[in-house]
């Protein structure tokens, strides 16, 4: 069959004018009546990406806007927005006041938990699952001794970074809680991408230690989350956090690529500083210079403390974790000072 060239580019270009008056013409008050006479624009209403005839008996693609919004190559996407504008709609004509959920075309659905009592579970950041009771009876007083040159760098290096903490937020434990954890939550950050990217280069387990680690820069962010209700940060704070997390983040990520056992060893003198820091916070409120105030609901569903717990009850249980990390880092360095992997020990993973 011979098609004359000129009739085919005339098809084309009216092909083309058609879509193009579809986009802009199609309105909605002439809904019905062209989605009934025209087969594209009915195709189009439906979500359905196969081409239909014009009136010249070309096939043409659905337009791609039709009543002013995208239509894809299915018909999900407008059965979403009909029924968003139906609920839309519910909600003005009988006051529904409900919160407003979020709605997906990958049918992605806000599980909905609750607690033991069956009251509903409002937080989206953990589950209860997650929650747990901390162990305040580890020791608080364990310390490294250090005896290899790394061990020593570890070791003044926290000082050194001490000082200036010292000087900036003075007796502002509030704050200076706050500063304390935007750093402890970035070591576990590094160090379980960086397993991560080698577990995947090596094709081998990782012992657990990923999930260790991450899970170890997870707890210290919840404490920061925690802290963030009790102490709210000044501009030039943010600023700091900024300046630092930025310097400390690449510093560390350096660190543990040329040395972990070093960079695991810092971390553990890091949270005994931690410790330190949490021990004088716990002196000022009981001298009374800091006033001990309820908890902030999330951190009595975080740790299950009782209902009626105090910024006390709070400070020591972050103690506890602060502990707890300082433990496992000390080990992952022994670990590699042996000669070993991580991966050749179990992870203490859900160690708090």
């Amino acid at each position: 069959m011979i098609i004359n060239s000129s009739g085919s580019s005339a098809a084309r270009v009216a092909n083309t004018a058609l879509m193009v008056a579809a986009n802009r013409f199609f309105s909605s008050t002439a809904r019905s009546a062209v989605v009934a006479g025209d087969p594209v624009v009915f195709a189009a209403s439906k979500g359905l990406g196969f081409s239909a005839p014009n009136k010249w008996g070309h096939l043409v693609r659905a337009p791609s806007m039709v009543r002013g919004f995208s239509v894809v190559r299915n018909g999900s996407t407008l059965a979403m927005q009909e029924e968003k504008e139906n609920r839309s709609a519910a909600a003005a004509g009988g006051g529904n006041k409900e919160e407003k959920k979020l709605m997906s075309y990958w049918g992605v659905e806000p599980s909905k938990v609750t607690k033991p009592d069956g009251t509903e579970w409002k937080w989206n950041c953990f589950r209860p699952w997650e929650t747990y009771k901390a162990d305040l009876s580890i020791d608080l007083k364990k310390h490294h001794a250090p005896v290899t040159f790394l061990d020593k760098m570890a070791y003044w290096t926290v000082k050194a970074l001490r000082f200036p903490t010292d000087v900036f937020f003075q007796r502002r434990y509030g704050c200076r809680a706050m500063m304390l954890e935007t750093v402890a939550a970035v070591p576990g950050m590094v160090g379980g991408m960086l397993l991560h990217c080698k577990s995947l280069r090596r094709f081998e387990h990782s012992g657990g230690w990923i999930k260790a680690l991450l899970e170890e820069a997870e707890n210290e962010r919840m404490h920061l989350m925690t802290f963030m209700e009790v102490a709210k940060p000044r501009w030039y704070e943010r600023a700091l956090v900024i300046t630092v997390q930025g310097v400390f983040f690449n510093a560390y990520f350096l660190g543990y690529l040329l040395s972990p056992k070093f960079a695991h060893r810092m971390v553990g003198y890091l949270e005994e500083e931690a410790i330190h820091s949490y021990t004088e916070f716990l002196k000022e409120l009981d001298k009374g210079n800091i006033e001990n105030v309820p908890a902030p609901a999330i951190a009595i569903d975080y740790w299950q403390l009782p209902p009626n717990s105090t910024l006390r009850d709070v400070v020591m249980v972050v103690r506890a974790d602060e502990a707890h990390h300082r433990d496992v880092n000390h080990f992952a360095s022994d670990i590699h000072y042996q000669g070993r992997e991580l991966r050749e020990a179990a992870a203490p993973i859900g160690y708090h």
